[in-house]
């Protein structure tokens, strides 16, 4: 019942969610000049980057293929647990070419499309950070990590990002245009946000974000009140 309450709230918004994305599209490419990115925290975190980059030549494409494979589909499942359906099963191609997880009910665009911009092994770390902080033994190792698995993030958004998959076909081309370019971009913002400063920048970052998208979002309206 619960489930099918969200699949109806989120069909209900998809479109108004889309048009949204677009409008504050603008004010998400703005508030990147708010970011800060000369402080040892950033230029740590790119060394996480590089270091990714170098492990992912030395080692071969199959291992990084597989560990995709298991991020999309559990990505899915997350979604679908969050959206209160029942995970019955989840299934990898043995040859690697791809997997398949399942749920009781309908589902909706959210679980369809999470794997295209939200980060999990990032959020889970992020949370893990935030609860087990005193036991790292540097706040630059923190950030060394959150940059390796950034660079992991791009690195599987690329390859994932094409014409040809599934998943935008269900969920709809035209949607996916229109609502990833700002997910993408709002989700690795507040990637950067938290490595220089945790959840309390991600707060100041979303205060930025909104008050630059008031703006837009005003004239959008005003635009569409004129016509």
């Amino acid at each position: 019942m619960i489930a099918r309450f969200f699949d109806f709230l989120l069909e209900l918004i998809k479109w108004p969610v889309a048009i949204l994305a677009v409008v504050i599209l603008p004010a998400l490419i703005e508030a990147l000049n708010y970011f800060q990115i000369g402080n040892i925290n950033f230029f740590v975190f790119a060394g996480g980057m590089f270091a990714y980059l170098a492990l992912k030549i030395m080692a071969s494409a199959r291992s990084n293929i597989s560990m995709q494979i298991l991020a999309h589909e559990f990505t899915h499942i997350f979604f679908a647990l969050i959206t209160f359906h029942k995970v019955v099963h989840l299934h990898l191609n043995m040859d690697e070419s791809g997997g398949a997880m399942g749920f009781k009910g309908k589902g909706n665009w959210l679980i369809t499309v999470s794997p295209y911009f939200f980060p999990l092994f990032l959020f889970f770390l992020m949370l893990g950070f935030t609860f087990f902080s005193d036991r790292l033994p540097s706040g630059y190792w923190a950030n060394g990590i959150l940059g390796y698995f950034f660079a992991y993030h791009l690195g599987s958004m690329i390859v994932q990002i094409h014409g040809d998959q599934p998943d935008f076909k269900e969920a709809g081309f035209l949607f996916c245009l229109m609502f990833l370019p700002s997910a993408n971009i709002f989700s690795c913002s507040a990637i950067l946000a938290f490595n220089n400063g945790g959840w309390i920048n991600v707060e100041r970052y979303i205060s930025i974000v909104l008050m630059l998208g008031e703006r837009y979002i005003n004239g959008f309206l005003g635009y569409i009140t004129n016509l």
